[in-house]
């Protein structure tokens, strides 16, 4: 085999991101169909919200599904399938006259999604690193929050077309972009002759122990039985909860707490980008020191930007916002697939990742619904944001107690 200058996990690692990307568009973007839609229609935003709450059921339905059939059948068939699912839904987005039709197509667009969202793309970079891996999934999740790019021409396209014109171009755009990405992706380092992070396999002996040096090699059964699974599930379900809740509806409360356009950009524009720091930075810092000790950090990080946010639309207390919770929320992303790398290893990731999202969206799901009700019941969601704190501050107690399976005590991790 002729020598690669560039391993080519990181390729991989590049489409993942533009994948990532595209694919963070549809979930940071709704927030600017939300008043759009519900002056159109007369919906309220706890209404609107349940679409989101929806998606979060279907992909919580749907990833241990995924996790299991990207083990089965590999990453690509799912890429390109999800990514055409996704794009023509976006486009009869664009038909919605009721109610129930918008539902129905929310979640057809959300199912494509879920085939070539965060349970596909970590688990083909858990296949491809090791040493690295809080590194490569930092990067590749980063580009989730790179679609921040993309909003404020997501909002440009709103406000000068509408939202049909806007559900169309961007249909259009994935069903073109995604399927050509997935293609470039291939499932493991071993069918390309090299072992996780590119050391080349001078033999079947050599790669079989490198992959025993990697540590746990759990199955989705023993998994479920760990400790750690139901410690690292119900932590990252109350963080979603808030995440969720605030990432959808940003553009309109800041709108209702009358900030300015410049400011509502911004702001929709700057949290995915914070976030990117948080994912690269703190995924970074995952392979250094304790993975879970960071990811502590970053929720205490998270209930700081949640006051802060309390504070809209003061310019000091949005940039307190920006940066804490942006960072925070965004280091929990990339750390958590990490831990479970380290805790649970490879052979079984996508089926146990899958297992874990189906917990994890149960905060998704109520999170939305729980922000739209308090703001349709007192005008105001500054209580839900105490509330997801809170909430926050209680879910630190369970990362900090998180032991690998087979431990009696956390190893700490140096370099």
């Amino acid at each position: 085999m002729r020598e690669q200058r560039v391993f080519y996990g990181w390729w991989i690692v590049l489409a993942s991101v533009l994948i990532a990307m595209i694919t963070g568009a549809f979930f940071y973007g709704i927030t600017f169909f939300v008043d759009p839609m519900a002056e159109e229609f007369g919906w309220s935003h706890a209404t609107i919200m349940w679409a989101v709450s929806l998606r979060t059921i279907e992909l919580g339905i749907a990833a241990p599904i995924v996790g299991f059939a990207v083990n089965r059948w590999g990453p690509r068939r799912l890429l390109v399938g999800g990514g055409l699912m996704g794009g023509i839904g976006f486009i009869l987005l664009s038909q919605t006259n009721s109610l129930p039709m918008f539902y129905a197509v929310f979640v057809f667009v959300a199912l494509g999604f879920s085939a070539c969202g965060s349970v596909v793309l970590t688990t083909v970079v858990a296949n491809w690193f090791r040493r690295r891996v809080g590194l490569a999934m930092g990067l590749t999740l980063a580009g989730f929050g790179l679609g921040g790019i993309l909003m404020p021409g997501v909002g440009w396209l709103v406000d000068a077309h509408g939202w049909q014109t806007a559900s169309i171009v961007l249909g259009a755009g994935t069903c073109v972009a995604v399927p050509l990405l997935g293609s470039i992706i291939r499932r493991r380092p071993e069918d390309c002759g090299y072992v996780p992070d590119g050391t080349a396999v001078p033999s079947a002996q050599s790669a079989s122990n490198d992959a025993g040096a990697s540590g746990p090699e759990l199955s989705p059964r023993q998994a479920l039985r760990a400790q750690a699974f139901w410690f690292l599930a119900v932590s990252a379900a109350i963080g979603f909860m808030g995440m969720n809740a605030v990432t959808a509806l940003v553009a309109s409360y800041l709108d209702d707490e009358e900030a300015s356009t410049g400011m509502i950009w911004v702001t929709t524009t700057f949290l995915p980008l914070a976030s990117i720091l948080g994912r690269m930075g703190l995924g970074w810092a995952g392979d250094i020191y304790s993975k879970k000790g960071i990811l502590a950090w970053s929720v205490v990080l998270q209930i700081i930007g949640l006051g802060a946010f309390c504070y809209a639309p003061n310019t000091a207390a949005i940039a307190l916002f920006l940066i804490t919770f942006g960072i925070g929320y965004g280091g929990a992303i990339a750390l958590r697939p990490a831990i479970q790398r380290d805790y649970f290893g490879r052979s079984a990731f996508g089926a146990i990742q899958g297992l874990l999202m189906g917990v994890v969206t149960l905060g998704g799901v109520i999170g939305p619904v729980v922000a739209g009700w308090v703001f349709d019941s007192g005008g105001d969601y500054q209580p839900a944001w105490i509330a997801f704190a809170i909430a926050n501050f209680l879910s630190i107690p369970l990362v900090l107690a998180m032991r690998r399976p087979g431990t009696s005590k956390a190893p700490r991790q140096h370099r």
